[in-house]
């Protein structure tokens, strides 16, 4: 998607030049212990992972709570197949990041083991990167990376496009009921370098809202000190695949594993939040909050623009009431 210019009145752009030029000063923050980190670029064309261990491949025709008779695999987990691949010609269209959260079924060096299978049913398909996947009725089949054992069927239905597989090749038509909420596909993040009222030239998201920075956090390793009740008043952008991009450098793009398991979105090393109190595209009342809290610039950094001075005095933390989740909030 092509990147908009963006036409700044006189003061707007001397704020920017302010911001830019203090890009490469920008302090590191607090060093952190190492944390689980996947810069966004780099997992583009990664092997993801395959078959668990070597061994002979074993599909296994299993009722599984909520979702009736499906395939299951040598460790008893879970089969899925995706609506987006094919299965004439075979093809499978999961790729890079989707492969690691579904991990393909990968076939071994003689035919799987069957067992309630038709065995016409079942081949192999070729994959992008050279290794050869199961496949059922012509469909690719994978493991969902969220299941956390066998009898799970937590990726059925998700997205409206993944779907336990039955021993016939079809879609399991049932639907655990907690996973009812899910349907829904993850909205896609999206990282603009656009502007906001007062600060000038910042980092947002597709809706135009102000994104920030916590320089109570660190970036090298990143690491998110914002927890509790800290990421209820500055909530954290979370994807697990690669943000869209509009005029930020991608390389500068990644994310972090968070406490709670889930996956981070960070800008040049640092993690990435909304702020609660931003009600509208534009605003940027997060800008100077108890001091450690910025509106973040397009290059990863924190902008340099003049925090207001009201601002600072009725946003500045009480002595007595701060959390481990961080000052300022």
């Amino acid at each position: 998607m092509p990147s908009k210019r963006l036409f700044l009145s006189a003061a707007t752009a001397a704020i920017g030049l302010v911001a830019l030029s203090a890009c490469g000063g920008a302090q590191d923050g607090p060093v952190a212990a190492p944390v689980a980190v996947e810069n966004a670029g780099a997992a583009v064309g990664k092997a993801p992972a395959g078959n668990a261990a070597a061994g002979q491949v074993k599909l296994t025709a299993k009722d599984v709570n909520g979702v009736g008779t499906v395939l299951t695999e040598q460790s008893g987990m879970t089969l899925y197949r995706f609506d987006k691949d094919s299965a004439n010609p075979s093809k499978s269209n999961c790729e890079a990041e989707c492969a690691t959260a579904w991990p393909p079924l990968l076939h071994g060096e003689t035919a799987p083991e069957l067992t309630g299978v038709d065995p016409s049913v079942v081949g192999k398909v070729m994959r992008s990167d050279g290794r050869e996947q199961v496949t059922v009725k012509g469909w690719p089949v994978y493991r969902y990376s969220k299941d956390a054992g066998a009898g799970e069927a937590t990726g059925q239905g998700v997205g409206g496009t993944w779907y336990a597989v039955t021993p016939q090749g079809g879609k399991a038509t049932a639907q655990p009921a907690a996973q009812q909420e899910q349907q829904q596909p993850e909205q896609t993040v999206k990282l603009v370098a656009g502007e906001a009222e007062g600060v000038g030239r910042v980092l947002t998201d597709q809706n135009g809202r102000t994104l920030y920075l916590f320089t109570k956090d660190s970036k090298k390793p990143p690491k998110s000190n914002c927890n509790g009740d800290c990421a209820k008043q500055w909530p954290p952008v979370l994807s697990e695949v690669t943000p869209e991009l509009d005029g930020v450098d991608p390389k500068l793009v990644g994310k972090v594993k968070r406490d709670d398991g889930s996956w981070q979105v960070t800008l040049g090393g640092w993690p990435i939040y909304w702020y609660a109190k931003d009600t509208a595209p534009g605003e940027a009342k997060g800008h100077g909050v108890g001091g450690n809290w910025f509106a973040m610039m397009p290059e990863g950094c924190k902008s340099e623009a003049p925090v207001p001075s009201a601002e600072q005095e009725q946003q500045a933390p009480a002595e007595s009431g701060e959390s481990s989740g961080g000052s300022g909030y």
